[in-house]
């Protein structure tokens, strides 16, 4: 047993000497699944074939990796006739040991048998179709089926037991028996065997009683007397059959005959001729899912075209358009350029530093914050006076959505300026906007505490909360 942590070889202990981890449970573990598979050994020995099955599910769910449990389980999966689970766990077990495994002689050995294989594929097919008869109520015809997929598959427990539940529902007892007999001769210990066997038993046990007492009263409705050394015995209600009699009995004959015709081979015949238009639709819904499978794959191909489009679109946008990074580059440099010929053309210098997006300021590289910033310091006090002015000026006649833009510019130039700040904080309570002019107020008293402008503001904060 190896350690599950580090692959080590695990001792005596009930940890790892290798890394230390705890294994008390492990193997405790480890040693319950290896209990189910030695059970499984000795129940598929006896051809307790259902309770190996449940043994070694039981193992492998306390530990998925046990190679020779699964290779048990295919094979006594195969015995019971159910080659397609058989070849999935011998497939299982291949992968979890590629190398020095029997299960790969187990596969070799089903697919290079093309017959074999031929014999599995047909016996699915026509298993399926005696089920699908089932479901149609055609009874007789998945009788049939059935017959021939147990030629196919002698060991097949379900198509056993299935035909033997067909014989059940048509009353045909001693079928239903010989059918679940084939079914203990392969799984002794089978469950549904067993219930269905003991409902026939006793269905038998029924029909012999009742054949007994028939046979009483026949013997009661008869005359005995001996002839010699026989006995002879005449039935009370004796009479002499008749050619009129013979003949009704021909004709009754006939007419059965004709009704099992219909009855029998037309609804087969109908039902051939619809298996094989459903094939014909089949194949053409398989074309159509072809056809859709491949229209949805180019509609995605569009759809990833499409969004890795817009994608770079708009990327490029942001590198050509109004605020992108070509764009604030460029009005950077008109500013320095309108700088550097007139130092005091400060509101030429201040458009264009108005047309530079915060965002893309913070964002960009070492060099463009430090003219950035440089510029803004350099006409920060003359502009930010401007834009108070004019702010104050459209406060005053009551614009004050123009004044709110014009005192928050004028503030971002010059964070000294209190007054500017405390009147976009008005600007923002005339307006309507309470969270901004609470935020602006707050704003207020923390950069300015202590102050004649702190203390209204912070009675302007306490009049809204009043009024909320």
């Amino acid at each position: 047993m190896i350690c599950f942590n580090c692959g080590a070889n695990l001792t005596e202990h009930d940890f790892c000497t290798n890394c230390g981890a705890d294994v008390a449970r492990y193997k405790r573990i480890m040693g319950t699944a290896n209990l189910y598979y030695n059970e499984a050994l000795e129940k598929a020995g006896v051809r307790d074939l259902s309770g190996a099955v449940e043994s070694l599910r039981q193992c492998l769910k306390l530990n998925k990796n046990h190679v020779e449990a699964r290779n048990l389980l295919g094979l006594v999966y195969f015995e019971m006739g159910e080659a397609v689970a058989a070849m999935s766990e011998w497939v299982i077990s291949k992968n979890l040991r590629p190398a020095k495994n029997i299960a790969d002689d187990y596969l070799d050995m089903m697919q290079n048998d093309p017959s074999t294989l031929e014999a599995i594929s047909q016996t699915i097919k026509k298993y399926n179709q005696a089920l699908t008869y089932c479901y149609q109520d055609s009874l007789d015809l998945a009788i049939i089926q059935l017959k021939k997929v147990i030629s196919l598959n002698p060991k097949f427990v379900q198509a056993h037991q299935l035909l033997a539940l067909l014989y059940i529902h048509a009353e045909q007892w001693s079928d239903a028996k010989t059918e679940l007999e084939k079914c203990r001769k392969v799984d002794v210990n089978n469950t549904i065997t067993l219930r269905y066997l003991r409902e026939v038993n006793s269905m038998l046990e029924i029909e012999a009683e009742n054949g007994m007492g028939s046979n009483r009263r026949k013997n009661a409705d008869s005359i005995k007397y001996h002839r010699g050394n026989e006995t002879i015995i005449q039935p009370l209600n004796y009479r002499e059959t008749k050619s009129v009699v013979t003949l009704i009995n021909i004709i009754i004959g006939i007419v059965i005959g004709i009704a099992a015709a219909c009855f029998l081979i037309l609804p087969a015949r109908v039902q051939s001729a619809k298996q094989g238009i459903d094939e014909e639709l089949k194949t053409v819904n398989e074309e159509m899912d072809a056809k859709t499978a491949t229209i949805a794959q180019l509609e995605q191909e569009i759809k990833t075209l499409t969004s890795e489009k817009e994608k770079l679109q708009s990327e490029l946008t942001g590198y050509t358009g109004q605020g992108g990074k070509l764009s604030a580059v460029d009005n950077l440099l008109q500013a320095a350029n309108v700088y550097m010929n007139d130092n005091t053309d400060t509101s030429s210098v201040a458009e264009y530093l108005d047309l530079i997006d915060e965002n893309t300021a913070d964002t960009a590289g070492e060099a463009f914050k430090n003219v950035y910033n440089y510029l803004r310091s350099a006409v920060g006090t003359s502009v930010g006076k401007s834009y108070y002015d004019t702010g104050m000026e459209a406060y005053q006649n009551e614009s004050y959505d123009e004044a709110i833009d014009y005192l928050g510019k004028a503030f971002s130039y010059d964070n000294t300026n209190g007054e500017a700040l405390y009147n976009l904080g008005n600007a923002y309570r005339k307006a309507g906007d309470k969270a901004n002019a609470v935020a602006t107020y707050q704003k207020v008293i923390e950069l300015f505490p202590n102050t004649e402008k702190a203390n209204r503001s912070q009675a302007f904060i306490n009049e809204m909360d009043i009024e909320e």
